[in-house]
């Protein structure tokens, strides 16, 4: 019985053998096939945040939040709420300390609602940057503020009344939902030669208008028929404006940032900085404000600080968007 199982035995180690052979083999073969794989990079995730930056021929697009629109107390102006984690206490404004770090970027400030007070126009003047005007077309001392505007040279903006969603007064002249387009085309033409000057158009509230494309197309072709822009204040997430000029070939940019829907100085002062940050981050950012003392004391103590550290100021219309009209 021993002399029996030595070939069984003999047999045994053969395939012992031959499977350890085939085990090693596999094992070296995987090695040598995932070597190259570890070395590579891992390819970007899909669901990655990506956000293009801005350049100067394209208006960013905006990143806040925006809710229904309250009135603003001094004015009655519309402004959207801007939805922010950490809502600024009350107080004096911090100091600014540094600016955001990395490659600053280019701002437009745009201040609305010009035509009540030639006192308005002095300390922007002496902000010593460029300001984009916006001036209502039938307030008392419009007429005094566009020739002093002029005078100097500034840009100036048409600030167009539109109607709201509110049911707030957007102001005579106002433009409305309901109206025919020849109704629209004429107030709109009424309203630019009101503002002699103004190379664009900005809305002043027009939740609701601004929303209808029908209404904005009767609008927008009467500046694509005189060469103006159109800066989309975005008083609503619903607005159409930008969409619709660009459709038109009207060159077009958006706000980004409102710099007082909250007049507290402090939280001036941040959307000050956060205007400062989407610049860094995109290129460009366009803000409005408005001749408030408090906006105008944050704007003295912060454009200065944001200068010495390469932010350029620039007007609107070095932030439009000009590629869209027909194909």
């Amino acid at each position: 019985m021993a002399r029996r199982s030595r070939p069984r035995s003999r047999l045994a180690g053969f395939w012992l053998f031959l499977l350890g052979v085939l085990v090693g083999a596999g094992v070296l073969y995987l090695a040598w096939y995932d070597a190259p794989r570890r070395g590579a990079p891992s390819a970007p995730r899909e669901d990655a945040d990506r956000e293009p930056a801005a350049t100067a021929r394209r208006s960013p697009r905006p990143r806040v939040h925006e809710e229904n629109a309250p009135r603003n107390p001094r004015h009655g102006e519309e402004t959207p709420r801007v939805h922010d984690p950490e809502k600024p206490a009350a107080g004096t404004p911090p100091p600014a300390g540094e600016p955001p770090a990395g490659r600053p970027g280019r701002v437009a400030l745009v201040i609305d609602d010009l035509g009540r007070s030639v006192d308005d126009l002095l300390p922007l003047e002496r902000l010593g940057v460029p300001i984009t005007y916006s001036v209502l077309p039938f307030e008392e001392r419009t007429p005094a503020v566009v020739a002093q505007l002029r005078g100097r040279g500034e840009e100036i903006l048409l600030h167009l009344p539109m109607e709201p969603k509110s049911g707030a007064n957007p102001g005579p002249g106002a433009l409305r939902l309901g109206m025919t387009a020849d109704e629209l085309r004429q107030r709109t033409l009424a309203a630019l030669q009101a503002v002699p000057g103004a190379v664009g158009v900005n809305n002043h509230m027009g939740s609701g208008l601004s929303a209808d494309e029908r209404s904005m197309s009767a609008i927008l072709r009467v500046l694509s028929t005189r060469g103006l822009f159109f800066l989309d204040s975005r008083t609503s997430p619903d607005s159409v404006g930008y969409r619709t000029a660009l459709s038109l070939g009207v060159p077009a940019a958006e706000r980004q940032v409102f710099l007082d829907p909250d007049p507290r100085p402090q939280a001036v002062h941040e959307q000050f900085l956060r205007l400062l940050e989407v610049a860094r981050t995109r290129g460009a950012a366009v803000a409005i404000g408005h001749p408030h003392p408090d906006t105008l004391a944050v704007l003295t103590a912060e454009v200065p600080r944001a200068r010495a550290a390469g932010y350029e100021f620039v007007p609107v219309s070095y932030l439009l968007d000009r590629s869209g009209g027909p194909e």
